[in-house]
């Protein structure tokens, strides 16, 4: 599962000025970035905390199933094509 440029799977991370928060009022968790904010479900929130550039996608999915307890094939898709969305937008870099 490569995302980055290159051969092989490299690591993602929250880009330069994109921090990952909690909503001081509601509590939830936000991607706060320079031109606003993004509001977060849990599982999203569970994703972004685990790309800190040490870890690659599979590494991330791995995680997330064991914490879970779902197989990692059921979550490869999504995580996938949710950091793929965060990284068009430029807040996750490879």
């Amino acid at each position: 599962m490569s995302a980055g440029k290159g051969n092989g799977p490299t690591a993602p991370r929250l880009a330069a000025g994109v921090r990952l928060d909690r909503d001081r009022v509601t509590g939830g968790h936000v991607l706060l970035f320079p031109e606003g904010v993004l509001l977060l479900n849990t599982t999203a929130a569970a994703v972004l905390e685990l790309c800190d550039g040490r870890r690659t996608p599979a590494d991330v999915v791995a995680r997330l199933g064991r914490r879970y307890g779902t197989e990692p094939d059921e979550l490869i898709r999504d995580v996938t094509e949710f950091l793929g969305h965060l990284r068009e937008r430029g807040l996750l870099h490879w």
